[in-house]
């Protein structure tokens, strides 16, 4: 189940979920994947036992989860390199970390790579989101997203050089700073940020809050843009931080409500997701309504990821996973269904790896969590029955 097998990600997937089911019997639903296809790169990475979860309920999905990495401070990005490892952001410390792709006993190898020397972190604010070049094994950058004495910035930065800021003055506040960073498949890099406390900015299409933006790499506002000259993609949103694509090229985004209700939505170019005039869904075609709702003591989720047809949204106050399944026109299928619940805290990063695992990281360290002796754990989880795919 390396993250460096070179055999299509289709069976790579394949094979990691058959070597899970070979590790665990996944109560009685079972795994019908069959036995894994030869490991040409060898022998996998030593990891520690897995555990298996079920949603409650009976509802089906199961879920293996291994923690790869233990005692890191408050994780907020996930970002994968060519190799198969990660690098890792640390919100309150500044600090970049690798974790993997080696391995041993007590899990993945992890190693401090930078720490951004102007991270100012206070409350939701310090070093946040992270991306990876898609040709980094060429051009070997990184961009972030973090917060300075000054304001919110993105910058890109080969690893040990000093970060160059390409975006700056969106404004901060101890809450609502946003965060997320990602390229879209599209090959532009996207970029969350929060109303800042600012209400009315999330409506001001003049304001960095309250917006999705969408930046070529050099920072400046990407063509085909809603409005040519400027960087915003989306907007009416109070704080989002986690993002992901569907394999059909839809972008999905978590968002945090205020008081009643959590939301994911479907991304539109030009979309205006209501913020401060609707939380939750409303009767009124000026707003996007949320594909789905939650009460944020059930939720208030930062992470997304998206795995075939299935998001993963990794939660805070609600201490859970939510899984959704779409249908192929993007709406939903069934019930959202939970997992997790409770057993590892609050749960903020949820990333895709190479291999089709999701990483997730906890976030109990924050000052909000009860932290255990590991946390801040990193886990590596693998869906079965009635997961990624299904019609």
């Amino acid at each position: 189940m390396s993250a460096r097998l070179p055999y299509p990600r289709t069976r790579r997937l394949r094979a990691a979920l058959a070597a899970s089911c070979a590790t665990l019997l996944l109560g009685t639903t079972g795994c019908a994947f069959g036995e894994p296809d030869p490991d040409p790169a060898g022998e996998p990475p030593n990891l520690p036992t897995p555990s298996a979860s079920a949603s409650p309920g009976g509802a089906g999905q199961q879920v293996v989860a291994t923690v790869l990495a233990k005692g890191l401070a408050v994780p907020w990005g996930i970002a994968f390199l060519p190799d198969g490892g990660a690098l890792v952001t640390e919100r309150d410390s500044g600090r970049i970390l690798q974790v993997g792709p080696e391995s041993g006993p007590e899990g993945m190898k992890v190693s401090v790579v930078q720490t951004i020397a102007d991270v100012a972190a206070g409350g939701e604010a310090g070093l946040l989101g992270i991306a990876v070049s898609p040709a980094y094994a060429k051009d070997r950058t990184v961009f972030v997203y973090y917060t300075t004495a000054q304001d919110n910035r993105i910058a890109r930065l080969e690893l040990g050089k000093p970060p160059v800021p390409i975006l700056t003055g969106i404004p901060k506040a101890p809450t609502h700073d946003g965060g997320g960073l990602g390229f879209g498949p599209d090959g532009y890099l996207y970029a969350s940020t929060g109303d800042a406390g600012r209400q009315a900015a999330a409506q001001d299409p003049k304001s960095l809050n309250g917006k999705i933006l969408r930046l070529t790499r050099d920072g400046k506002p990407a063509p085909g843009n809603p409005t040519p000259g400027s960087p915003v993609w989306s907007w009416g949103h109070r704080n989002v931080q986690g993002f992901a694509w569907t394999p059909n090229r839809r972008m999905y985004a978590v968002e945090f409500g205020q008081n009643t209700w959590d939301e994911i939505n479907q991304i539109d170019k030009g979309g205006n997701y209501g913020w401060p005039q609707v939380e939750g869904r409303a009767d009124d075609k000026r707003y996007v309504n949320p594909i789905v709702q939650w009460r944020t003591a059930d939720a208030s989720c930062s992470g997304l990821a998206a795995v075939e047809r299935l998001l993963v949204t990794a939660c805070l106050r609600g201490q859970r996973l939510w899984l959704v399944e779409l249908t192929a026109n993007g709406g939903v299928f069934g019930q959202p269904r939970e997992l997790l619940t409770g057993r590892y805290g609050r749960l903020r990063a949820a990333a895709v790896a190479p291999d089709g695992s999701v990483w997730v990281s906890t976030s109990n360290r924050d000052g909000r969590g009860k932290p255990a002796a590991e946390d801040d754990r990193i886990l590596r989880l693998v869906f079965a029955d009635g997961g990624a795919g299904r019609s």
